[in-house]
Formats: structure tokens, C-alpha cells, sequence
């Protein structure tokens, strides 16, 4: 096995197992593996390819459920925040999520400070910070903890505030032709998906 693939399999353990973001995961399996700080890494597509192969192997018969519980929480909080335009990003867009993954919404405000007393009207608790946006450009992300009463788990869930006008970028496709991100509707329909392949 090649270096590249040695780490990649190692880190989508730990994105599985542990919940770790791909970033982190990839510097914690050089470290694990014992390789030399500067290794090459394996970029994010082959880590999610990994992550798939891993979940195939592993959790196929428990990810399926768990990945339709939170894109229904996601569902419920995309609703709860319509006005800003919300779109899912991610694992829990892209279907490699678990029950220890996040969820990502990028909303697409007039104001960046709108979203924001939104959640202070609603007297949701949330974490203020500056993150990388997709566009590579720093955005504030409010963070807050949402209980999926499915899972029996609390969920981070992130809001990456992004300018109104970001939104015709947003929906470019990636290098292997996929949506990068999914709103409202294109979420409900994954999760009527889901429902229907259970009955």
C-alpha cells in the first residue's frame, strides 16, 4: 500500500470512528503512522473516498440511519433559518456522516449580522468564530449544539455566514461534476429518500 492510501485509510478511520474533521485526521495519522512531518498528504477526494470504502466495510448497516437523522436535524434547522437562504454542505450533503459528524449550513445573508439575532430572538446559545469560507475568504461561523432525539446525541451544528451575493458562486460543481452544497428542497428530497427505501 502507498504511503498516500496508507494515510488516507488511517485518517478515515479516525473521521469514522472519532468524528475528526479531514485536516486533523490526516496530521494525526502521519503522526500515528510514524512518518516524517512534511509527508505529502492525500487531498480531501481521496480521504472521502476512504471514508466511503470505510463505512462500507464497517457501518454499512448503522450509517444509513444515522446519516438520515441528521439530515432531517439539519432539515429542521435550515427551516428554522429559511430566511437566510441556508444550503448543506459537507458530510451530511455528501453522505459520508455519522453519528459523530457535524453539520454544515452556509447561509446566504443581506446583513451578516442578521443571522445572528436571529438566533439571540430564538434564545439559542451559539459560539461566535472566523473560519475559511469555500471561497477560501474568512467568514464568521456561529456554532451551537442541537440534541437529535434520534441518536441520543448532540449535534454540532455550524453556520457559515456568507454575503448574499456568494450564492451564485456556491453552486458551481466541484471537479467531479458534484453539487458542492444543497438547499432547502434538494435536502427535503434526500430525506423523503430515505423514508421511502425503510418502508
Amino acid at each position: 500500500m502507498d504511503t498516500l492510501r496508507e494515510i488516507a485509510a488511517t485518517a478515515a478511520r479516525m473521521v469514522v470512528e472519532e468524528g475528526l474533521e479531514y485536516g486533523p485526521a490526516k496530521r494525526r495519522a502521519v503522526r500515528q503512522l510514524g512518518l516524517p512531518v512534511r509527508a505529502a498528504l492525500p487531498d480531501n477526494d481521496v480521504i472521502e473516498e476512504a471514508v466511503r470504502e470505510y463505512i462500507a466495510l464497517f457501518c454499512a448497516d448503522t450509517q444509513p440511519v444515522e446519516l438520515a437523522a441528521l439530515r432531517r436535524l439539519a432539515l429542521t434547522w435550515m427551516e428554522r433559518l429559511a430566511e437566510f437562504r441556508p444550503h448543506l454542505a459537507g458530510a451530511v450533503w455528501h453522505g459520508t456522516a455519522t453519528r459523530l459528524s457535524d453539520i454544515y449550513l452556509q447561509l446566504f445573508c443581506d446583513d451578516s449580522k442578521s443571522a445572528e439575532i436571529a438566533l439571540i430572538d430564538k434564545g439559542v446559545d451559539y459560539e461566535a468564530r472566523t473560519v475559511p469560507g469555500f471561497q477560501g475568504a474568512p467568514v464568521e461561523a456561529l456554532s451551537l449544539s442541537s440534541r437529535s432525539p434520534e441518536l441520543g446525541e448532540t449535534i454540532g451544528v455550524h453556520l457559515l455566514i456568507h454575503d448574499h451575493d456568494d450564492l451564485r458562486g456556491a453552486l458551481r460543481r466541484d471537479a467531479r461534476g458534484r453539487v458542492p452544497r444543497g438547499d432547502m428542497a434538494a435536502v427535503r428530497a434526500l430525506v423523503d429518500n430515505a423514508a421511502h427505501v425503510d418502508h
